[in-house]
């Protein structure tokens, strides 16, 4: 045999051990998977960690959840959620048993077999991706990381992240992903305040480095009920993420458009959606509003772009829709400022009341609100603003280049003393637990940006968006 048989030999003697030695890492993982003796880490304690460490010892799992926020580690180890869709009682039966518990040291999670990463990843004032939590978890990580254990990325980003951000970081200490530890990436799909899709329910998708990586992340998304989804690789699993959210970002991003045209044109936009869903195919209702909030809409679309740019690609459809949601909030100023002259009164000196700081209805999550930027403009026009939301006790706005001065509003309770005093109502978010009849009936003036006083009769002249102008 001459040399490079030998060498060829010994490589492919070398390959099979090391396919053989992951196999049995895969095999023993499975294992205690399929036993719930395998401990699970969740490094990131929000709205998409909590939810889904609670679920994964609700299925008997021990859990350790990771957390930098002292204050929210405390408050999970005394039983107490800090996000609605948690309750204490669940969250307080699994701390109260011993199968669950928080920390803010990484190296706790030393003997975790399995971790998953759920940490912001937002972006710079550039709009440019910032995956600085996303390099800590996985440096902490590394740190104690052994072979046989399996790392899940869950943090919305752009395709190429496990591979050219996370993988590298992990293998520092001369391990292999793939060879000597599992690694994968699966989109979260966190609805925050949707009771009916829950982490349970909710479809996954897996996407591994390998085929051993993908079956056991398959085998403990698996254990909490849903589908579970394979897909070729990592970046297909990323990319399924941002078309999901781009979908939505584009789609709303029509109907604002729609919207503002049809104020123009004296016609009902909601009218309009309404009656084009009576269609059964070929028609999704998406609905205006003042802008987009939360982590994911106001900010996938930019991931996505941003990463394109490395392949000469400008994504110029997408950028548009994100564009036209951006100026929703400049629009509902617009509304307000037009509105009050139409009362004889300036933006400037005007008691302005928003009703709805959160992203959404319903839910206690002020991430990127819309309102931020709504409330900054009425500040930086001189308007007197107050708030009021039944979930959001203090809203912080301003620090930024349309409000440079950071301001910090307090929630202040809905009352008719305070509906008639308000020069204007702006309703940006209809909470249920909001009563929509008593502030028509009690204002003066109501810009109405989500359609909340469609039905409701009272004395206030309204102003809504993308309809016709309400009869003073």
């Amino acid at each position: 045999m001459n040399v490079a048989s030998e060498r060829t030999g010994a490589a492919s003697a070398h390959a099979a051990a090391d396919e053989a030695a992951t196999a049995a890492h895969a095999a023993l993982l499975l294992t205690r998977i399929a036993d719930r003796t395998a401990r699970i880490g969740v490094v990131g304690q929000g709205y998409v960690g909590l939810p889904l460490a609670v679920a994964l010892a609700e299925q008997g799992f021990p859990v350790l959840g990771i957390d930098v926020s002292e204050a929210r580690v405390a408050t999970i180890n005394a039983g107490r959620s800090p996000i609605g869709d948690v309750s204490d009682a669940r969250l307080g039966a699994l701390v109260a048993a011993g199968r669950f518990r928080a920390t803010t040291d990484a190296l706790d999670a030393a003997d975790c077999e399995v971790r998953f990463v759920c940490v912001p990843t937002p972006f710079d004032r550039n709009k440019t991706p910032d995956l600085t939590y996303v390099h800590a978890a996985a440096d902490g990580i590394a740190a104690t990381l052994r072979p046989g254990q399996l790392v899940v990325l869950q943090s919305t980003t752009y395709p190429g992240t496990t591979d050219e951000a996370v993988r590298p970081r992990l293998e520092r200490g001369g391990l292999a992903a793939g060879r000597d530890f599992f690694l994968a990436f699966v989109p979260e799909r966190i609805d925050p305040g949707d009771p009916e899709h829950t982490v349970e329910t909710t479809p996954k998708v897996v996407g591994g480095m390998t085929a051993h990586c993908t079956a056991v992340t398959t085998a403990v998304l698996a254990t909490l009920g849903a589908t579970v989804m394979a897909v070729s690789s990592p970046r297909v699993a990323e990319l399924t993420k941002l078309l999901e959210n781009v979908f939505r970002a584009v789609n709303i991003a029509l109907v604002n458009e729609l919207a503002v045209l049809c104020e123009q044109m004296g016609i009902d936009v909601w009218e309009v959606i309404g009656a084009a869903a009576t269609k059964p195919f070929g028609f999704m209702p998406f609905w205006p509003g003042p802008g987009v909030g939360g982590h994911c809409i106001p900010v996938d679309p930019w991931y996505l772009s941003w990463k394109a740019r490395e392949y000469d690609f400008p994504t110029r459809f997408i950028e548009l829709a994100a564009e036209v949601n951006q100026r929703m909030p400049s629009h509902v100023v617009d509304l307000v400022v037009a509105a009050l002259s139409g009362d004889g009164k300036p933006l400037a000196g005007a008691d302005v009341l928003v009703v709805g700081v959160a992203f959404k209805p319903n839910v206690a999550d002020p991430r990127l609100a819309p309102a931020e930027r709504v409330i900054a403009l009425l500040l930086a026009g001189g308007a007197d603003v107050r708030y009021h939301d039944p979930h959001i006790a203090r809203f912080r706005v301003g620090g930024d280049v349309f409000l440079p001065e950071p301001t910090t509003l307090d929630s202040e309770p809905l009352t008719d003393d305070g509906l008639a005093a308000a020069d204007a109502v702006v309703v940006l978010v209809a909470h249920r637990a909001v009563d929509i009849g008593r502030i028509t009936r009690h204002a003066r003036l109501i810009v109405d940006a989500c359609n909340a006083t469609a039905g409701h009769a009272g004395g206030a002249r309204v102003v809504r968006l993308g309809a016709p102008g309400d009869p003073a």
